[in-house]
C-alpha cells in the first residue's frame, strides 16, 4: 500500500485558516485519486474532500463545502487541503490516502490502514 505522508497541521482561532499538505513518499500522486479523512476525538472517521485522477471529479462533505479547498502540485509532488472559516468542530485529525473511490457525490474508502495523520485544533 502507497502511504502519502501529512503535515501542517496546528493550532489556530476560530474563523481563521490552515493549508495541511500531503506528499507522495516514493511514488507520483498525479496518478492517484486523493483523500482526506478526518477523525475527532470520540467520533468516528468521515470523509471530507477527494479529487479523483481519472475524471477530475472532486467531492465534498457538507460540513466543509464552500470553506475547503482539495488541490494538487504535481510539479511538487503534493496535494493540499486549503481550510478557511475553521470552526471548533473542524478539531480532528486528518489523514491523507490514495486507495478510494472518489465521484462528485461521494467517496469511499473499504480499507482500514491509516498513516499517522495531521492534528488540526481550532480553538480560542
Amino acid at each position: 500500500q502507497l502511504q502519502p505522508v501529512e503535515s501542517g497541521g496546528g493550532l489556530v482561532q476560530p474563523g481563521g485558516s490552515l493549508r495541511i499538505s500531503c506528499v507522495g513518499s516514493g511514488f507520483t500522486l498525479d496518478k492517484y485519486t486523493i483523500g482526506w479523512f478526518r477523525q475527532a476525538p470520540g467520533k468516528e472517521r468521515e470523509g471530507v474532500a477527494c479529487s479523483s485522477h481519472r475524471d477530475d471529479s472532486i467531492y465534498y462533505a457538507n460540513a466543509v463545502k464552500g470553506r475547503f479547498t482539495i488541490s494538487r502540485d504535481n510539479a511538487k509532488n503534493t496535494a493540499y487541503l486549503q481550510m478557511n472559516s475553521l470552526k471548533p468542530e473542524d478539531t480532528a485529525i486528518y489523514y491523507c490516502v490514495t486507495d478510494l473511490l472518489c465521484g462528485n457525490y461521494y467517496m469511499a474508502r473499504a480499507s482500514n490502514s491509516w498513516g499517522q495523520g495531521t492534528q488540526v485544533t481550532v480553538s480560542s
